[in-house]
């Protein structure tokens, strides 16, 4: 029996950034080789080395990056050293990849059309009819609907999971041997995450690709791949087949990965039995303008009529795909759109009062965003940011005991008070999501909204936040509205589900009934794209 040619082969790999005594070894002796039609995942924590050496087989690393030691050969040549043409022969024709943000990586001024037909005239230089018919094939094949119509389409214009299949097009343009896809689904919802992962699946069983997939999520892993590198600070420490990986892991740090799911916290019995916050018909309407007067045709309704109550010490999770309202709906409970109807908070109306009136209250309602790196000021200090509540409600007016009040809230989310006077860029992600929760929590609120804190989370970095926020709540009594695709994180902390879709609820109620018996089909679909697991799985219920 033939044997499936390789494709790519990795042998020795060492990867150094800088020089002298400040080099940075960031992969270090890694070798594997990845045949024709297998996908073969790499998986670690952030900084784990898993995007460099898959950026090392495109030679695309900054000048900075020296290669002491090693090989890369695709489809038997080396490409380590290669000359540049060389390189453009491969890049494209022979490997291509898909990166984990399709808006940063499509140009925002440039139509799809433009965008994808660009790879064609590069390297075939075929005329724009010729183009054209193959932009469309491509788009068809990928699953885009209404591809002609979207020619002229820009990026912001595309949801998230019709930019990633843009992505996935111009990727196959040029019918590579072998698809790179770096984190592709990682800020995508479930159900759009599924379909992206069925796209990847069957247009390698069509077209025959071998697939690199990087990630950090261990449940894509055990769906899509063949066999699994697992990386740790630049070494491939385990690898094997995904039954040797999931059944059988010896090494100490692929027992710790497989086994750092969010864990369901105890319910607190303790509950006071008044409101925090509550809605009531809540609607956010945002008008449709056409012509040249710009009148009013019709409106898109972002939030259609929301009821919902939350008591001190609770967690509401919101869930939904993306544009089903989550957002917008946090966004007007903190007065920070236009809204109408009932908002109450501690028992007192809010929709009604002005700006100002609202400022006083904010300190007690606040919020913590998806990015941190994007919510964070780079130009200040960790401390700065901190601290700069305080200064804006007139707390802790002198400068020395606000410095102790900020040491005192690090300290409560992990983090060294010492480190206070460094810079976002020092951190790493879960850590900068350590700073924004500490941001909030500096000015002693009772109520958090969380906007998918976690999505872009390693999965270990995940389940220490889920811990962070569950001691946070028993000792100070915090209510949460936490907003997220990622159901495993919302089942571990919700006690409480509204289920959104096209801004209404569709299904509400006690956590565990509504994940363990979910009424509606919304859910029950929501529920079976979450990577396959069945609500019945043993990861979905309390230890």
């Amino acid at each position: 029996m033939t044997e499936t040619p390789t494709v790519l082969s990795i042998n020795n790999l060492h990867v150094t950034f800088g020089a002298g005594d400040s080099a940075v070894q960031a992969v270090k002796g890694v070798s594997f080789d990845l045949r024709r039609g297998e996908t073969v995942a790499l998986v670690g924590e952030s900084g784990s080395g898993k995007s460099v050496t898959a950026l090392a087989a495109l030679q695309l690393l900054p000048e900075t990056a020296h290669f002491p030691e090693g090989d890369i050969t695709v489809r038997g040549t080396s490409v380590i050293g290669a000359k540049e043409e060389t390189l453009r022969s491969i890049r494209g024709n022979a490997v291509s990849i898909v990166f984990q943000e399709p808006m940063t990586s499509l140009n925002p001024l440039h139509s799809i059309e433009k965008q994808v037909g660009e790879v064609l005239d590069v390297h075939r230089g075929l005329d724009e009819t010729a183009i054209r018919a193959r932009v469309l094939e491509l788009l068809d094949l990928v699953g885009l609907r209404d591809a002609e119509r979207r020619l002229t389409a820009l990026p912001h214009e595309l949801s998230g999971g019709q930019r990633q299949r843009v992505m996935i097009a111009m990727a196959l343009a040029l019918e590579p041997d072998i698809l790179i896809a770096d984190e592709p689904t990682t800020a995508l919802d479930v159900t759009i995450q599924a379909q992206i992962l069925d796209l990847l699946e069957d247009l390698q069983s069509r077209l025959g690709m071998a697939i690199l997939f990087i990630t950090h999520d261990l449940s894509i892993v055990r769906r899509v791949a063949d066999r699994v590198c697992v990386m740790k600070e630049g070494e491939i420490v385990e690898q094997g087949t995904v039954d040797d990986i999931f059944e059988g892991a010896k090494h100490p740090y692929t027992l710790r990965l497989l086994a750092a799911q969010p864990r369901i916290g105890t319910p607190r019995e303790d509950i006071p039995t008044e409101e925090l916050i509550g809605a009531k018909d809540l609607k956010v309407w945002f008008p449709i303008k056409r012509g040249i007067i710009r009148r009013t045709v019709g409106h898109v309704k972002a939030v259609d009529g929301v009821t919902f109550s939350l008591r001190p010490g609770q967690t509401l999770g919101i869930v939904g795909e993306s544009g089903s309202g989550k957002t917008t709906l946090g966004l007007a409970l903190l007065r920070l759109i236009e809204s109408e109807g009932e908002i109450r908070f501690q028992g007192e109306r809010i929709d009604g009062l002005s700006r100002s009136d609202v400022r006083p209250l904010r300190r007690q309602m606040q919020i913590v965003f998806q990015d941190p790196y994007g919510s964070l000021s780079p130009r200040l200090s960790i401390g700065q940011i901190i601290e700069e509540g305080l200064v804006v409600h007139g707390m802790e007016p002198n400068r020395s005991d606000r410095r102790a009040r900020v040491a005192d809230v690090l300290t409560d989310v992990g983090l060294d008070p010492d480190s206070m006077d460094r810079y976002p860029h020092e951190f790493s992600g879960g850590q900068r999501q350590r700073v924004a929760v500490a941001r909030a929590l500096v000015l002693q609120p009772k109520l958090l909204i969380l906007d998918e804190p976690t999505s872009a989370l390693d999965v270990s970095v995940q389940a220490q936040m889920v811990d962070l926020l569950h001691s946070l709540q028993d000792r100070y009594g915090l209510a949460y509205i936490f907003i997220s695709h990622d159901l495993r994180v919302v089942r571990a902390l919700a006690d409480e589900i509204l289920v959104m879709k096209a801004g209404r609820i569709v299904e509400q109620g006690a956590a565990a009934k509504v994940f363990e018996t979910p009424d509606q089909p919304y859910t029950q679909a929501l529920l079976s794209a979450a990577l396959d697991l069945k609500v019945s799985d043993p990861e979905w219920v309390a230890d």
